[in-house]
């Protein structure tokens, strides 16, 4: 799929968040040079595309208080993964789930859940809510607990020159 350069722009001058102003949306247009319902247009046509996944707020899970976090790992029924990550992504903890192929013999896990919480003992608990949800169909789990953030950020598009 390709944007015209126009998309590019707009992409480029939103990717690292929007302003924080009254008029979101007329102040990128002013920013480009553009007329504001022509922005609107193009984001609503690039979501409707698959362009643009979603616009929404990303918070800062340490600044939060939120310091214990981990990436929780299980091995899942095949024949059920897509059944449960869904339930399982739906959980208000889980910031994100999704499926990944095994690495076998060394790593069964082909589910991931990123559960943030305050303590170990809290994202323990919230692993345990997990595990119930996936009752049988799991095989095995563990928990990778994050140490440090090196990068946090989405997809960065480079300015095109000319």
């Amino acid at each position: 799929m390709s944007i015209d350069p126009t998309d590019r722009r707009i992409i480029t001058a939103t990717q690292s968040g929007l302003p924080l102003v009254a008029q979101t949306y007329a102040k990128i247009a002013a920013d480009l040079g553009l007329d504001e319902d022509e922005v609107c247009a193009r984001m609503r046509a690039m979501q409707d595309s698959g362009v643009i996944r979603r616009i929404a707020v990303a918070p800062n899970h340490y600044a939060l208080g939120m310091t214990a976090n981990g990436m929780s790992v299980w091995d899942v029924d095949d024949a059920r993964i897509a059944e449960l990550g869904q339930r399982v992504g739906d959980l208000e903890f889980v910031s994100h789930c999704y499926e990944r192929p095994r690495a076998l013999p060394d790593w069964p896990y082909n589910l991931f859940a990123m559960i943030h919480g305050s303590s170990r003992d809290e994202v323990e608990a919230l692993r345990a809510e997990v595990a119930a949800v996936l009752g049988d169909a799991c095989r095995g789990n563990d928990i990778l607990y994050s140490t440090r953030i090196l990068k946090k950020s989405g997809l960065r598009l480079r300015q095109q020159k000319g």
